[in-house]
This record gives C-alpha cells, structure tokens and sequence, in this order.
C-alpha cells in the first residue's frame, strides 16, 4: 500500500490517510509518499517512494535508533514551523490567537542537563537514552544534543555504573553541567554503606565530579555545583529544575524582561532557584515564591551573596494548593509566571482577578497554557505576544513566553 503523509502529529509521527482512518509513521514528513504493510494503524517496513523537499539527512549517527530525538530529518525552518503550529493550534482550540515573536531555538550540542539510563552489563556499563518505545538503551558517545561537559561524564559514569550498579535493574543518572564541574545524581543504585560511600567518593574525586549525590543523599562534593543566573551565582539543589540549555534560558530571561519593562515590583511565582527573579532584582525588587524549600534556600542564599541586587523577599509556598489571592498582589506591577506542565489554573484563577497590569508568562506545555490563557482572556486580559523558545531541539517538546496586559 502507498500513503501520502498529510501532516505530523504532536509526538513527531507522520500521519496519513488509511482505507480505516489515520495512520500513524515515524520519521516521516508532510507530502511523502511511503509504502509498506498496513497493520492497524501503522505501516510495517515504511520505504519512502517520494522524499520531501525538508528532508536531510540526520546529523547524529544514533538517530535511526535513539529515542532522544524525533525530528533529525527535517530541516530546522520545518521543524520552527511546526512548533510554531503546535502552540497556534493550542491558542485556536480555546479560540484565542496572538501575534508570534520569532521563535529561538538552541544550537547543537547545548543541553546543560540530561537524564541517562544505566545498566551494569558482563563487560562494563551500558549508558545512554532509550530507544523509541522500548526500554533497551542506546549508547550515544556522539550525541549531537549534549553539551561537551555532558559527554566528557560518560567514563565517570560508567565507573559508577560498574560499581553501584546490577545486571537487573536500571539506574537513572542525572547529569549537570555547572560551573564547578558535573553535577551527577544517580536514582535506583545498590544501597550505600561505608565501603560503597568511600568508593563513589573517589570516583567523583578521580573524574573531577563536582557533586555526587546517591538515591538522595549527597555523597561526595568537591565544589559546590553553581550556576549564574546574571550577576548571582546559585548552587541548586541536587536534581532541581533547571533550564534545558544557556541559550534558551538567556532567550526566556530576555523575553520576560521586555514583558515587565519598568516594573519597580515583580512577583517571580514558581520561581525555582532564581532563574528570573536574580537577573531581574538587577532593577526591581522580587518577591519569588517557590513550593521547594531546598530551591528557595539556594535562591535566597544567592541574593544574599550578591552585592548590588534590590531586596528579594523569598516564600515557600505551595501555589497550587494555596495560590496567592488577589489582594496579594497590592503593590506589584508585574507578575512572572513559570509553572510545571500542569499549568497553575488554580494561581492563574486568583491572578486574574487581581489589578496587576502586567504578565509575563513562561509555559513548558502549549495545551495547559492555551486553558491558562483563556482564563485571563476572559477575565479582561489581553495576549499580546507569544515566543517559541525550543531548548528540546529535535523533539516534540515545546516551550513558550508570552505577555499579558490588561
């Protein structure tokens, strides 16, 4: 059977028109003709009769079986318009639209921060991402998305695979670039006792691990781990959020900063470790609410140990139980919102009945942002622009700023 792509779905599958309704094939682009075996709603051994014009050719050589990348072979204006199309069709389902800033999108070889999967094997250590729908892991010594200080782990990560590690079960290392060196935290490793906790020491100390932090617990530190967030310098907690690569964070920071323009008095919510809050205490005064107390300590403890900034009042506080409520907001000319994927329709709700004039919003997930979106909308607000920001090159992940007015 012969089918014609039509168009990509979310999750990067090409998507064709079947005797039965759609079919569903990865790797594959709008326009392409490709023929094979039709079994349900997948075609079985895809061969590409007619190539588009956006097809190239794949720069990693793990692409065809690592499952860390989707979109390798389509060019990079195919890839910025279809993103670009995942949030227009977000917007348009809650029948909002807004005019787009040009989308920004992370080089090669940026991403400051992965999770890896680990297996000690007969022979070492297998490590790397798994394949598409499977859980057997790919070794990806080439990978074309890490950043240098990302790969050059990969000895030290073996080392702790072979010696933390089991035949049976999967360890999940968490890897860190930082200014002092990687940061590394391993989940689903051998117990720790006294031997286990001297030998992960010297590795961490022999590879030049600047934290090692084992199922929670730091076991080794030979410097604190810090990252710059403008003038500060912060040493995040082990495993905190941190923004996939420098230059989407830079692309973030600077969008937000255009959104609250003047604003003598900014509320940062969900603010993490200070991503947004410290560059703009250059020039206001923050209050950064943060639902982790271990993130919160580290960004109160990098503004206190800058000189220069403007006050930064800190508060733990959970906002999707306990958002803050419209009378909360007195006295603040603008508000930074950056949530999880699940949105924070419960802030939003509180927020938009408050006389903050303005919104700078921060979103990893189009859909819960479109509903966020349509709660402000109809409480008054106006969407005045969106930025794509791709940090997740070469996936289906998408991440957005926008500003809100009233």
């Amino acid at each position: 059977m012969i089918l014609t792509i039509e168009r990509i779905g979310h999750l990067g599958d090409g998507i064709a028109r079947g005797p039965d309704g759609p079919v569903y094939i990865p790797g594959l682009l709008p326009g392409e003709e490709v023929e094979g075996t039709l079994d349900g709603d997948r075609l079985i051994d895809p061969r590409i009769v007619t190539p588009s014009a956006d097809r190239k050719k794949p720069p990693c050589a793990h692409a065809r079986t690592c499952g860390g990348c989707l979109m390798q072979h389509a060019s990079d204006p195919f890839v910025t318009t279809w993103k670009e199309g995942i949030v227009r069709g977000a917007l348009s389902g809650q029948g909002l639209e807004a005019p787009f800033r040009p989308t920004h999108t992370s080089p090669p070889n940026s991403r400051r921060r992965a999770t890896l999967a680990a297996r000690k094997t007969k022979g070492g250590a297998l490590i790397g991402f798994h394949a598409r729908g499977s859980d057997l892991i790919i070794p990806v010594p080439n990978c074309q998305l890490l950043h240098p200080g990302l790969l050059s782990t990969l000895p030290a990560l073996e080392a702790l695979t072979r010696l933390g590690g089991s035949r049976t079960t999967e360890l999940s290392l968490t890897v860190t670039h930082s200014l002092g060196g990687p940061d590394v935290a391993v989940a689903g490793g051998k117990e720790l006792d006294g031997a286990l906790r001297m030998e992960l020491a010297r590795i961490a100390e022999s590879h030049g691990i600047a934290r090692l932090t084992w199922g929670g617990e730091t076991v080794a530190l030979r410097t604190a781990p810090m990252q710059r967030f403008g003038k500060a310098l912060v040493a995040p907690p082990p495993g905190a959020f941190l923004q996939a690569t420098p230059q989407g964070e830079a692309a973030l920071l600077a969008a937000v900063t255009d959104a609250v323009g003047d604003a003598r008095r900014i509320a940062d919510l969900f603010a993490g470790c200070g991503t947004f809050a410290l560059p703009l205490a250059e020039r206001a005064e923050v209050l950064a609410v943060e639902g982790d107390a271990p993130m919160t300590a580290a960004l109160e403890k990098g503004w206190r140990g800058t000189p220069g900034l403007k006050k930064v009042t800190t508060e733990t506080r959970d906002l999707f139980r306990r958002p803050l409520e419209p009378d909360e907001f007195k006295g603040i000319d603008a508000v930074v919102i950056d949530p999880p994927r699940a949105g924070a329709e419960a802030q939003v709700a509180t927020l938009a009945r408050s006389k903050v004039p303005v919104i700078a919003a921060v979103s990893c997930n189009p859909v819960t942002f479109a509903r966020d979106a349509r709660m402000l909308v109809n409480a008054g607000w106006r969407l005045d622009w969106v930025q794509v920001v791709d940090q997740f090159r070469w996936s289906a992940h998408v991440e957005l700023a926008a500003r809100f007015s009233r």
